[in-house]
């Protein structure tokens, strides 16, 4: 014997709602993190074009490393004392840019 609810309806309830019902679509989601993606790596490409040096993480950026006594040790193998380093994505760009210019020799 089926029970039924106050409404005496034999139909089971559609309104639930599942945790697929409340997300988002997964082509939209997919576009978002792509649009994401791609401002961020537009970004970083202009930051590298008009900075392509950043500081060095070896010395921070000080040119030298230092004893604990705070006298100086020796200039940074790192960068070669000038406290800078070229960024990755300049590297990047800097590849490319050799390789298309030994190809087209």
């Amino acid at each position: 014997m089926t029970f039924l609810a106050a409404t005496a309806t034999n139909q089971p309830a559609t309104n639930i709602a599942t945790i697929t019902d409340l997300l988002p679509p997964l082509p939209l989601v997919l576009a978002a993190a792509f649009l994401v993606a791609l401002v961020w790596v537009l970004g970083y490409a202009a930051a590298c074009a008009a900075n392509p040096f950043g500081r060095c993480h070896r010395c921070d950026g000080h040119g030298k490393t230092i004893n604990p006594n705070g006298r100086v040790k020796r200039f940074c193998r790192h960068c070669d004392g000038t406290g800078l380093r070229l960024r990755l994505g300049r590297c990047l760009f800097n590849y490319l840019r050799r390789l298309r210019r030994d190809g087209t020799r």
